[in-house]
């Protein structure tokens, strides 16, 4: 009896001493949280091990996501893995569906973003524009103006536009009201003539002179020597425009006129539109176009990913959030992570203490016999 209350009491010993020796380890990880000064010199072992290793601490936490947890080859698998895709299609496309559905006009909007009155913003615009571009183009001719295009095709169609115009010509001529209109200049000419147009008109008799004249015109107009005419007359005054200069023109039309006119043209362009639901005019596009949308944004951030990790500095983040936390926090955070297994570390040492006390008996025992 009074050796197995020997070993029991080493036992019991051994477990306390082994117990409360890890329980003590493990607390001393944390605790005390600041140094402790006795007669000016700090006590061993104060603070504890994480709060006095704690920059470090953050930055191994740091390097640890960057370089094994958060990496940007595990983003990246994640950003081209097909069901990631889908996932965020579906979800674009929901979000997408909503604001398509919403009854805001284009105006409505655009306000919504500062612009206060997006139709007078444009007019205001427009003679910014306007103003800017005459003050570095008044002096110089039309054609540095044109685009060369645009010159061709107006060159390349004098000749197109002179046949235009000696066909309409020749069908007047040819019509009753050219054959009255014909007569009636004749009468006044004659008319104004006095007595040198009474002569004639009674030496033709009840001839009309109109009715003579009139195939003449016809037979010039049909005539190549009018086509000809015509052309290099075009082509002279063509010419003569290209030279005008851009404040020339201005002053013909009227600076006022011009900016008035582009501001009712803009008006009526964009009047329409700002008063439609914005969700009713892009859909069509928006619904087409949103999975390949999707794609080619994921596969643009996939390919720079590395890039944007670097600018985030993860690692920098990471460390100052570690070194910002209080050690209490840290505590409670590692704590809530492994109480579990912390106390099975207490109970293992109370194990081996107990195990340890009762060899010790037994060794004490024999070793007294």
């Amino acid at each position: 009896m009074g050796l197995f209350l020997y070993l029991l009491f080493m036992i019991v010993v051994g477990a306390f001493i082994g117990g409360m020796t890890n329980s003590l380890a493990i607390k001393m990880l944390f605790r005390p949280y600041r140094p402790i000064y006795i007669a000016g010199k700090r006590l061993p072992f104060t603070p504890g091990l994480i709060p006095k290793r704690r920059e470090e601490l953050a930055e191994q936490l740091g390097r640890m996501v960057v370089e094994h947890l958060l990496t940007a080859e595990g983003l990246r698998r994640k950003l081209n893995d097909p069901s990631f895709v889908q996932d965020m299609t579906n979800y674009v496309q929901e979000e997408v569906e909503k604001w398509l559905q919403s009854d805001r006009t284009v105006e409505q909007w655009l306000k919504q973003f500062g612009m206060p009155d997006p139709k007078q913003t444009a007019e205001m615009w427009i003679e910014t524009k306007y103003k800017t571009f005459m003050s570095q183009y008044r002096q110089r001719p039309l054609h540095e103006i044109i685009p060369i295009e645009v010159l061709q095709k107006i060159d390349h169609a004098i000749p197109s536009i002179v046949d235009r115009l000696l066909l309409r010509l020749r069908t007047y001529v040819e019509s009753e009201q050219g054959e009255r209109q014909i007569e009636r200049m004749i009468n006044e000419f004659l008319q104004s003539r006095g007595m040198f147009g009474n002569m004639i008109q009674m030496f033709l008799g009840n001839v009309s002179l109109a009715d003579k004249i009139r195939p003449e015109i016809v037979k010039f107009l049909q005539s190549d020597g009018a086509k000809l005419l015509l052309v290099q007359l075009f082509i002279n005054e063509w010419e003569k425009v290209k030279e005008m200069r851009i404040n020339e023109v201005e002053q013909i039309i009227d600076q006022e006129k011009i900016v008035a006119w582009v501001k009712r043209l803009t008006a009526s362009i964009v009047q329409e539109p700002l008063q439609k639901p914005l969700g009713a005019l892009v859909a069509p596009y928006v619904r087409h176009s949103l999975p390949t949308l999707v794609l080619f944004l994921l596969q643009f951030a996939s390919e720079r990913i590395e890039q944007w990790m670097k600018r985030l500095h993860l690692q920098d983040i990471v460390r100052e959030e570690v070194a910002s936390f209080s050690v209490e926090r840290l505590e409670e955070m590692i704590l809530t992570i492994s109480r579990r297994e912390f106390k099975m570390i207490t109970y293992l040492g109370a194990l081996l203490g107990g195990m340890i006390g009762l060899i010790q008996g037994c060794i004490t025992f024999f070793v007294q016999m």
